[in-house]
């Protein structure tokens, strides 16, 4: 499989690290990137070809992997649309937030073979989650290439409706950061309770970690497995009435409700005709 990156950043970089010589060699992946540096550590790394521009590469790809900024896939689409060859209907991925596949295809012309993506930042460790949505123009052989590539840096979710896309924005594209925020507080209420910065943060780290294990590798539902931890009239429970009565719960649900609503503006305004 021939494969053609146009951006070279973190996101690129990590399923680049997942591909090469495993799902096909360093050497049929193209990175097109402006920047030198990156290109170059990519090469060294990884044995890939690299350009600073599309150019005849691209148009060799069997899968063209959009790792551009959403305010850039414009111009990119525009630079593209000369070099995809619409007879071979190569697969189009974009890993770009906000921009709908609808949007792209008429960027390109009308193009149908489009896998709009939504990866997260854990996938720079191999350990993301991606939510995926193919358009009627991408075969069965196509998907399962795009399920291929993405495996690379974790589990896959596929979507039978884009617009369910924001949603999966809201749930694990920003996911990580509700997690850092939450492990942020653990901590902060470690150091007022007198345990030391370090000791906070090696608690809250394992507390999370082991507590997501547990919730992965059990059979029973993550209420019950509350539940377990919960009894009445002690530490458990007593900290869990506060958050319930300080609405905790009903704020990230409102919280993450407002990811989504920011997601679905952001296609409105990225994909404006003009």
């Amino acid at each position: 499989m021939k494969i053609a990156f146009i951006g070279g950043g973190n996101m690129a970089a990590a399923l680049i690290a997942g591909l090469a010589d495993k799902l096909t060699a360093g050497a049929n992946i193209h990175v097109v990137d402006p920047n030198v540096d990156a290109l170059a550590r990519l090469r060294l790394q990884y044995g890939v070809a690299t350009a600073p521009a599309a150019d005849a590469a691209v148009s060799a790809a069997d899968v063209i992997v959009l790792a551009v900024k959403p305010q850039s896939m414009r111009e990119v689409t525009a630079q593209l649309l000369p070099l995809i060859d619409q007879r071979k209907q190569p697969l189009v991925i974009s890993i770009a937030a906000g921009i709908r596949s609808a949007d792209l295809s008429r960027w390109l012309g009308g193009y149908g073979a489009i896998v709009r993506c939504m990866p997260n930042t854990p996938a720079l460790i191999g350990k993301g989650i991606t939510g995926m949505a193919a358009t009627a123009g991408v075969s069965a052989a196509q998907v399962k290439a795009a399920d291929d590539i993405l495996r690379a840096v974790g589990p896959t979710v596929w979507l039978d409706d884009e617009s369910k896309i924001d949603a999966v924005t809201a749930v694990s594209g920003s996911g990580p950061a509700y997690v850092f925020y939450f492990i942020e507080a653990m901590q902060q209420a470690a150091e007022e309770m007198g345990l030391t910065a370090e000791q906070g943060k090696q608690l809250a780290l394992a507390t999370m970690a082991g507590a997501t294990q547990l919730a992965e590798q059990s059979n029973e539902a993550v209420p019950v497995l509350r539940e377990r931890v919960t009894s009445k009239g002690g530490t458990t429970y007593a900290a869990l009435t506060s958050m319930e009565n300080s609405g905790v719960k009903a704020a990230i649900i409102t919280a993450m409700k407002a990811a989504a609503a920011r997601g679905k503006a952001l296609g409105d305004e990225l994909g404006a005709a003009s």
